[in-house]
């Protein structure tokens, strides 16, 4: 991956993503941040990964940039905690145990043969019709999946049979995660 952040960038955003949802947890006004740096200005998907017991507790984001990473991960990470409608919001008392991951994403590539598809490198979005899901590269990597595996699960995701990847009509993109967490760091303060 092209894009890299140093790690007093990556430490700011994980942070950022923290104070945020205290904040909002707290009914408290989230002022305005200064851009931390020229990387943070960059428009890039994203996604921020919320963990409780190495469980997932929420997981939001977007495939294209619509905002400066910096400010995107603030809202990512209000939707994270409290508005994934498959969890119910983050409270305050758990706050102290959920574990921080972002995912900050290159361009979509469209995938020809799945055998460009590189598990642990590469997420995956696949669109047929109005039905559509993403999984990003850990999510492969996690689960010890092949590529046929890991086709199947996203067009599972997208609510669609496992086989719809191999339908002509099926839209198979890959895309390149920079990953960074709480726990690649020993101490962020």
């Amino acid at each position: 991956m092209a894009f890299q952040l140093t790690d007093d960038e990556k430490k700011y955003l994980l942070r950022l993503v923290r104070r945020t949802i205290d904040g909002f947890l707290k009914n408290e006004d989230q002022e305005k941040q200064e851009l931390f740096s020229e990387n943070l200005k960059t428009k890039t998907g994203a996604f921020v990964t919320l963990h409780k017991n190495k469980d997932l507790r929420g997981c939001i984001g977007f495939v294209a940039g619509y905002s400066s990473l910096q400010e995107a991960v603030k809202d990512l990470a209000v939707s994270a905690a409290f508005r994934d409608p498959r969890f119910s919001p983050v409270e305050e008392a758990e706050l102290e145990e959920i574990d921080i991951e972002i995912s900050v994403l290159t361009p979509l590539e469209t995938v020809k043969d799945i055998s460009e598809i590189k598990i642990g490198r590469d997420g995956l979005k696949i669109k047929q019709g109005p039905y559509e899901g993403l999984l990003l590269p850990q999510v492969a990597s996690e689960y010890n999946w092949d590529a046929e595996t890991f086709l199947e699960h996203t067009c599972a995701k997208a609510g669609l049979a496992k086989s719809a990847w191999k339908e002509p009509d099926t839209e198979i993109k890959k895309f390149s995660a920079l990953i960074f967490g709480e726990n690649d760091f020993e101490k962020l303060d």
